[in-house]
């Protein structure tokens, strides 16, 4: 049986956490999760640590000592996952902005042969819910901006709702991955996508957050207009050694 693994950050996500574990433990799909947290004052390490008393097999907790982001977080959690040997690792957001429901059909997706499925808000059109369309302008056309520069055929270049089979993981090289916030998202989908790896996107609906608040800011942002040329400009001078 494959194994599965789904990794969550957090920091302050005492409004969500439990929903969203609970929520996770009731699919059809097996499936186990590891909460990454960065030492959240609002005790939602606390309130996993209860919970693990009642999923103890399956809810793994790992804490940080600090708020050290998103991208050290979720290489954390894919590194534990091989060394775990699951077979496809899930990345979602703690706030049901992901909807956990469309966990099967990413790693279903992956079964049936991608190497990575993207939970994709404009594979077909904007699925977006609740977002000012300030928002919905800003990431559509960051998307674009990637595709662009960095010549990917992936219409949500950013999404952080995706599927990796253990071969993604095995083959990029984690401890030279960098970025942060929306650019960790771009640079893992372009270095599979350099490795020749098939990647494929699902639509999903994106909700914003009703609990909690959003860890977006405009540093993330920036990071991700400058970092895709970093990654672009790096990828001239390496040689990728394509999936067999």
């Amino acid at each position: 049986m494959s194994k599965n693994l789904v990794i969550i950050p957090t920091y302050n996500e005492k409004e969500n956490i439990e929903k969203i574990i609970r929520k996770v433990f009731s699919l059809s799909l097996l499936i186990d999760i590891l909460i990454i947290d960065d030492n959240s004052p609002d005790g939602t390490a606390e309130i996993v640590k209860n919970l693990q008393n009642e999923f103890s097999e399956h809810l793994f907790l790992i804490q940080r000592k600090g708020k050290l982001g998103l991208g050290t977080a979720y290489i954390t959690g894919f590194k534990w996952a091989l060394e775990k040997k699951y077979d496809y690792i899930m990345e979602m957001d703690a706030d049901f902005s992901h909807n956990p429901d469309d966990l099967v059909l990413l790693q279903k997706t992956c079964v049936q042969g991608a190497d990575m499925s993207i939970g994709s808000r404009y594979i077909s059109g904007v699925n977006v819910v609740n977002w000012p369309m300030g928002r919905v302008i800003m990431s559509y056309y960051a998307s674009a901006y990637v595709r662009f520069i960095t010549r990917m055929k992936i219409k949500d270049t950013t999404a952080g709702f995706v599927c990796y089979t253990r071969k993604v993981l095995e083959t990029i090289d984690l401890d030279k991955i960098k970025m942060q916030g929306y650019a960790f998202q771009i640079e893992l989908k372009f270095k599979t996508w350099k490795h020749g790896f098939l990647i494929k996107e699902v639509p999903i609906i994106f909700t914003e957050r009703k609990e909690g608040a959003s860890k977006m800011s405009g540093g993330i942002f920036n990071e991700a207009v400058w970092g895709v040329i970093k990654i672009k400009l790096s990828s001239l001078f390496k040689n990728y050694k394509k999936a067999s």
